[in-house]
């Protein structure tokens, strides 16, 4: 790898997304894929377990030194904080209570964000909808970073940088890309994750708290784990615009490594993700997928031709909401 030619642009299509059309083959020829649609029963159990073990650990670092508590934070409360982002990911579509009852999925993802220090659950459902529905969408789907990410990030030591800042990227680019009014269900996330950032404060001071947000931030920024985010949708191969995982990190990450077979099938849970591989192999395994997230974030930095302009855009027409 390395030396291709820089990018200097995003790679426009004009193209429907692959999903759409794959989805539709795949439940015709394998219409029992249809029973895999639903809500995984040990989801919230798995969460909920997550959610104490981070609450516990808050209270075990309380007298840690400073540099253990970046330690901690960076070698195992960031993994757990990661992991839960990825479960309110599966959450937003659903998967813990059902369709049925959606808002108990939208609260339950508010419970899952109390150890991630920062409220963002219910934006990231009001945003995640637009990466499914319009994917590459020219000002429409926030995953896809700005002309400027793709123009400054283009060095080895550039890009190195914006995987460091990859957590501020995500969270303040929906703001300027596509800025939305804000919800009655953000105004509540920020509520309640306050209030427990307050009550953990108040109980064992500062150090749990900085736990907790550099936990974060740390593992949503340069950490294997955080090959996701890369491994997804960036164009390592002209053609391909989204790419699955098939590695031992979806056991940490609720099989968002199986992102084709999610983009194929988003009201499937991850749990059942790796049965619609093995149902419809043939649609699965002639396409490029990546066998390392770190092998991604290596190509990444040192590889000239992939930068945040490695991305499929493409103009999408705004569907009428019901």
């Amino acid at each position: 790898m390395g030396n291709r030619v820089a990018r200097e642009d995003f790679e426009w299509v004009y193209t429907e997304q692959p999903h759409t059309q794959r989805r539709k083959e795949i439940l015709a020829k394998y219409p029992e894929i249809k029973t895999l649609m639903g809500p995984d029963p040990h989801l919230k159990w798995i969460v909920s377990g997550m959610v104490f073990t981070q609450f516990l650990a808050c209270y075990l670092v309380k007298n840690l030194s400073w540099k253990w508590i970046f330690f901690w934070a960076y070698a195992f409360g960031g993994c757990i904080n990661h992991s839960l982002t990825l479960a309110i990911h599966d959450i937003s579509h659903n998967v813990a209570f059902g369709n049925k009852q959606a808002k108990w999925n939208r609260w339950f993802a508010i419970f899952a964000n109390l150890p991630v220090g920062i409220p963002y659950s219910a934006s990231f459902k009001k945003y995640h909808i637009d990466h499914h529905r319009y994917l590459g969408g020219d000002s429409l789907d926030v995953d896809i970073p700005t002309d400027f990410e793709g123009w400054f990030f283009c060095t080895p030591l550039r890009k190195l940088l914006w995987l460091f800042l990859q957590p501020f990227f995500y969270s303040l680019r929906p703001l300027y890309v596509n800025p939305k009014a804000i919800t009655r269900m953000e105004i509540f996330n920020a509520i309640v994750q306050f209030s427990v950032d307050l009550t953990i404060y108040y109980l064992w001071g500062l150090k749990p708290i900085i736990y907790l947000i550099a936990g974060t931030i740390l593992c949503m920024g340069l950490h294997p784990i955080s090959g996701h985010f890369i491994a997804e949708h960036y164009m390592f191969l002209k053609g391909y615009e989204t790419y699955s995982y098939y590695g031992p990190l979806n056991w940490l990450t609720f099989n968002v490594g199986y992102h084709m077979e999610h983009h194929d099938f988003p009201s499937i849970p991850g749990c059942k993700l790796p049965m619609v591989k093995k149902i419809a192999a043939e649609y699965y395994d002639n396409l490029p997928y990546h066998q390392s997230w770190i092998r991604v974030l290596w190509d990444f930095v040192f590889d000239d031709s992939i930068s945040p302009y490695s991305r499929v855009k493409r103009k999408c027409k705004l569907a009428k909401e019901n």
